[in-house]
C-alpha cells in the first residue's frame, strides 16, 4: 500500500486596536516596526501577524500558545517579543512542515503595501520555509469596520501543512 503525504490546513486571526499617540510603544507587524503608528494595545508587543499565525498554528496542533504559553511568557518571563511565542508554536507541529501561509491584513493605517516584501523575507525567515511559500495582501477596508476606520489592525492567517 502507498502512502500519501497528509495536508492539513489551519486558520487563525487576531486583532489588536492602536494605543493612544501619547504611548512609546513600538507598531510592530510583521516582526518589522513601522514607526509612522502608535503601538498595539496588547501585553506583549501586539504583532497581529504572528499572532494569527499562532493561532493557525494552535488550529492545527490543539495546543492553545496565546492562550497558555504566550500568556506565561508575557507575565511570568517578561517576554513581551511575539517571535519568542512563535518559536513555541513551531514546536507544536511535531512532524507537521509548513508549505504555505496566506496573509491577510486589514487597516488603514500603516501604509504597508511598500513593506510586504520586508515582511515576507522576515515571516519566512522565522518560519523556516522560502519566501514564495508566503503570500501576502493588505486591504484598507474601506472604512467599513474599525479597522477600515484607522482603530486598530486585523490579520487572518491560512497555513497550510503537510506530513
Amino acid at each position: 500500500m502507498k502512502d500519501y503525504p497528509i495536508y492539513r490546513t489551519g486558520i487563525g486571526q487576531d486583532s489588536h486596536r492602536f494605543l493612544t499617540e501619547k504611548n512609546h510603544k513600538k507598531c510592530v507587524i510583521g516582526g518589522i516596526v513601522f514607526s509612522d503608528v502608535p503601538g498595539l494595545s496588547a501585553d506583549s508587543d501586539g504583532d497581529v501577524v504572528i499572532h494569527s499565525i499562532c493561532n493557525a498554528i494552535s488550529s492545527l496542533s490543539g495546543v492553545p500558545i496565546l492562550g497558555k504559553i504566550a500568556i506565561d511568557l508575557c507575565h511570568k518571563d517578561h517576554i513581551t517579543d511575539s517571535a519568542v511565542y512563535l518559536e513555541h508554536a513551531l514546536q507544536t507541529l511535531k512532524g507537521q512542515k509548513i508549505v504555505h501561509v496566506a496573509l491577510t491584513l486589514e487597516g488603514k493605517k500603516p501604509r504597508m503595501q511598500s513593506r510586504i516584501d520586508e515582511i515576507r523575507k522576515h515571516m519566512a525567515s522565522l518560519l523556516h520555509i522560502q519566501v514564495d511559500q508566503i503570500g501576502m495582501t493588505v486591504t484598507s477596508g474601506d472604512e467599513l469596520s474599525d479597522f477600515g476606520r484607522g482603530e486598530g489592525l486585523q490579520c487572518f492567517c491560512i497555513l497550510t501543512t503537510v506530513q
